[in-house]
This record gives structure tokens, sequence and C-alpha cells, in this order.
């Protein structure tokens, strides 16, 4: 039973007796911050008096006298006009069970009942390494497909690769001109070029098996080094990808959308929204809130990025998904309301696209910003901040705060081996766990009835227990992998509080040690799950805090 559910329908019932007609979601229900404060409190009559012509206090007093639920031994109204629930031991107790028998299922929703869902992630320009605004897309958007399939969703991970436009015929001319200096032709890059170290090794590979075989008309084997190009860059972006636990399970060719057909289609069902100003052609947003109308087509007749785009989701709409989410960098916050437009425009529905913004990430080491790579001197890549520190503690910090937030992240804390850094924080706690469990195989089997978890901290433990299918339903509905981080934390909290207070392997009292170990276990289950779901390791060995011996 759902017993907070089952709280609020009773006070729903209730409240309508008195003509307070409430929604489910209108009613407060939290967990107590104090045992004598109950283990849920709310404070729907404080807000709700007025409906009823009664004090906050009076409408309490009537919600506590004429409530009545199995599973809640007590409700009390207390000044100005909270309530405060009870609930018996026994019911918090047989949650233990639950999770035990359920494992790694325990937290599965229905909430999207096999809806199919398309989270499109990461999309770098093959151009280039990864930098670490994609590498935050990638975590978030990996986390939320994990999260998402967690809470029922039949979810597609896609890439859209950008393999046409201006950015690859730089790429096909940046190589083209590296091969050439390697023949010591005197060539210079543009300001357009792409200066890596990735395209100087390109060309040393495309001179070590070919030779001098393109030298002689290179022009002509321009589309040869432009796919060269993107095939090598996309394969070191999804190696990348795959070491940083993140894999797509589509990759959507913009240059196959293209030579569909599909850009052409959308140009001429859009025709009777645009018109023509100075030799462009204008599409029509700010009919839906736009600041300025959009080019579609420059007046030299090539297409703006935003064309391809349009026809791209037109294919993604035409799959029948459900639900699309996009995560784009926090410099496309203008895009959305055009692309949105357009797809209206073409009588698709806008409110099917959710689009998540990532904001920038800056790096700290002893004390200092640092943006630029010692060994290219151009901005830190993904793989590089894997070599310096923790694929764990990378995807622990890049989805601990909201997307839409900055992020600060201090290498030199991810390092650490100690209490202050959360990602150690809660593996050392998941190995604590485990290190329990190894230990305390004379206490087997476990007693799963949980009616002698009595202790503040062993209610505080299982109360948060109890609320992690519903952080999954938060991090759903917000789009935030942060509630799933901010939940194992505070989980860790109060395990080592739980440890500290309680003795659980105790030879002197056999029958509370039976169930407090069922207790670790159902605490190991739900961190290994909940730390799985933002793509961080759960290990059952670690150096102590004191790096005197290993934990396990």
């Amino acid at each position: 039973m759902d017993i907070q559910k089952a709280i609020k329908e009773k006070l729903k019932e209730i409240l309508e007796n008195k003509g307070i007609v409430l929604n489910l979601d209108d009613i407060l229900l939290q967990v107590s911050d104090e045992r004598k404060h109950g283990d849920f409190m709310s404070n729907v009559a404080l807000k709700n008096a007025k409906k009823a012509g009664l004090k906050p206090l009076e409408l309490a007093q009537y919600v506590s006298s004429s409530f009545s639920l199995e599973g809640v031994k007590k409700v009390e109204a207390i000044a100005p006009g909270f309530l405060n629930f009870f609930l018996e031991s026994e019911l918090l107790g047989s949650l233990v069970k639950k999770i035990i028998d359920e494992d790694k299922d325990y937290g599965n929703l229905d909430l999207g009942n096999n809806k199919r869902i398309c989270i499109e992630y990461v999309s770098a320009n093959p151009t280039g390494s990864l930098h670490l605004g994609h590498a935050r897309g990638a975590a978030v958007g990996d986390s939320l497909a994990r999260i998402y399939k967690k809470a029922g969703y039949d979810v597609t991970r896609e890439y859209y690769i950008n393999d046409a436009g201006n950015q690859v015929d730089n790429l096909a001319e940046s190589l083209m001109i590296r091969y050439q200096q390697l023949f010591g032709i005197k060539k210079e890059l543009t300001d357009n070029s792409y200066h890596g170290e990735e395209i100087i090794k390109m060309a040393q590979d495309i001179k070590e098996k070919d030779g001098d075989k393109y030298l002689a008309d290179i022009e002509s084997h321009r589309d040869f080094f432009k796919q060269y190009g993107i095939d090598h860059l996309l394969d070191a972006i999804k190696e990348d990808l795959r070491q940083f636990r993140v894999e797509q399970d589509v990759y959507t060719s913009e240059k196959k959308i293209r030579e569909s057909g599909l850009v052409e289609d959308c140009l001429k069902k859009l025709e009777k929204y645009c018109y023509r100003s100075e030799g462009a052609l204008f599409l029509n947003t700010t009919k839906d809130g736009d600041d300025k109308d959009r080019v579609l087509i420059k007046s030299d007749g090539s297409y703006t990025y935003l064309v391809p785009d349009i026809a791209y989701h037109v294919n993604k709409y035409e799959r029948k998904f459900d639900k699309l989410i996009d995560i784009f960098g926090a410099d496309h916050h203008g895009y959305i309301l055009r692309l949105k437009s357009a797809l209206k425009d073409l009588g698709y529905n806008p409110d099917l696209l959710d689009v998540s913004l990532i904001q920038m990430v800056r790096l700290f080491k002893d004390g200092q910003e640092f943006k630029m790579s010692k060994r290219t001197g151009n901005a830190i890549s993904l793989k590089e901040l894997i070599e310096e520190c923790s694929i764990d503690a990378i995807r622990y910090f890049f989805v601990s705060r909201s997307s839409s937030s900055h992020l600060d992240f201090d290498i030199d804390l991810a390092k650490t081996l100690g209490v202050e850094n959360p990602v150690f924080y809660t593996q050392y706690t998941h190995a604590r766990l485990s290190g329990i469990l190894a230990n305390g195989k004379a206490f087997m089997p476990f007693d799963t009835k949980g009616d002698l978890l009595s202790t503040d901290s062993e209610r505080n433990l299982l109360l948060a227990l109890k609320d992690y299918p519903e952080v999954i339903k938060e991090a759903v509905m917000e789009n935030g992998p942060y509630k799933i981080t901010n939940y194992v934390y505070s989980l860790a909290k109060l395990i080592n509080e739980f440890y500290t207070v309680c003795r659980v392997l105790d030879d002197n009292n056999i029958a509370l040690s039976k169930q407090r170990l069922a207790l670790v276990k159902a605490c190991q289950i739900v961190m290994k799950d909940s730390l799985n779901l933002i793509g961080v390791l759960a290990p059952e060995k670690m150096i102590s805090l004191d790096k005197k011996e290993d934990i396990r």
C-alpha cells in the first residue's frame, strides 16, 4: 500500500464533507522533521480553512477526529493548524521485506505505461573532441534515460550527427591543409579552420596509409577527406562516451535527412508562413512569441542551420514517439521558440517536445580556475578530464545540480578520499553496508518483519527508503537527475547515523540483529540502484577514510 497516497485520499474525502474540493496534488504531505511530530505532517487545514469558514485549528481538529485509516496509529492537530500523522511500526517495518523481495525492481514505476520517449543528447559536431559542455549533457541525458526507463518508459537514446553543412566543410578543408603541410606545401589554416591535434593525427594517418596519393588533384578528393574526418572523429567520440558509460541506441545523420527530401518537403509546407525580404526567406515566428522572424534560406540560396533541424524533428515526430526530449547547450535558449513555432506550423504538437538547457561547467584546481589543456592549449576535453579524475566523480558532480544552473567542478574535491567528497562518501557508505552483510552471515537468514525497528534513526531510514519511488517520479516530472543525486547523499547520511547509533550485529540480541541486518540489505539495494540511475558505480570494497584498512 502507498500510505502517503492513501492518507491524501482520506484527507480529500474528509475535506469534501466540509465543501473543500481538492486534487491529491493540492495536498502537501511530507516527512516530519522530528519524531515527536509524527512520521508525516500536512498543512492542508491551514491552507484551506477559509473555504470552510473555520479557523485553521478547528478544521485540523475536525480532520483528526474524523480520520481513520489502517496503518495510521494516530493523527494529532496542533496550532496553528498542522496535522501530524503517526504510523504503526509494523507498516514501516514491512517495507524491508518489500525491498528485499523486489530487489533492483524496487522503485520501478508504471508512470510511462511503456510510452515511447526519445531523448537526444550530446549530438556534438564530429569536428573535434568532446568538451565539458558535451560531457555534462552526456551525463544528464544518460541519467535521464536510465530514470525514465525506471519509471516505465520505452526509451530511445539518440545522437544527431551534424555531418552536412559548413562545419564539416571546414573540417574537410582543415584536414586537407594539414595533409598538404606534411609534404612541405605552404598552406595556412584559416579563421574557420579546426586546429585540434586530432586533425594533425588524421592527416598523418592518411599520409602513412596512402602517401601522396591525393596531392596532385586534392580538390577532387574533398569528399574523401570530409568523410574520413567525420568517420574517425565520430568513432573517437563514441569511444569517449563508452568510457564515460554513455551509449546511444540511434545515430541519425543530417546528411541522410537532407538526401531524403524531407528538408524540401518541410520548406514547401512552411511557404504560407514565410515571406521574402532582401532576397532571404523568413519564417514568421514572432506570431508564436519569438523576438524576431527567422531566416530559413539566406540571400545566397543556402539554408540556415534551422532548416535541417526542423526536418530532423519532423523525422522524430513521424517515428511516433509519445514524448521528445532534447538536451541542448545554454546557447540554444532562443532556438527553442523558433523550432517549436515551425513544428506547430507543420501540424505537429510542439508540447510533445521538451528541451533541457545545459549550463556551462567551470573547472577548478589548486584553488584556481583553469580552461586550457596543457597538451593542446585548447579547452579541456572529456578524455583529459577522465585522465585527471574518476568517471564516478565526474558523473556524480555533473548531475548534482539542476542542468539550468552553472556548475563549478573542483577537481581536488572530486579526488579527495574523505567525507567532504560526496561521491566518495556515498560509495563508502555502500561499501560499509556490504561489509556489514559480509560479516553478518551468522545472523542469516534475515528477519524481514521489521516490527522491532523502533529507534528514530531506524524510522528515519525507513521513511527515506519509502520515499525512493516518489523521488524517481519527481526526477521524471522535472527532467532532473539531480533529484536522485540529492536523494542518494541524504540516504547515505541517514545510513551512517543509523550505523553510529544502532549496533547491527549483537550476539546478545539476535532477534533485533536479524531485523537490522535485513534493513541494511534493503539500504544496500536502494543505494546501488539509485547510484546506477546516475551512472555511478556502487563498490563493495574501498579504502577506509583513515586509509589504514579496506572497508567491504
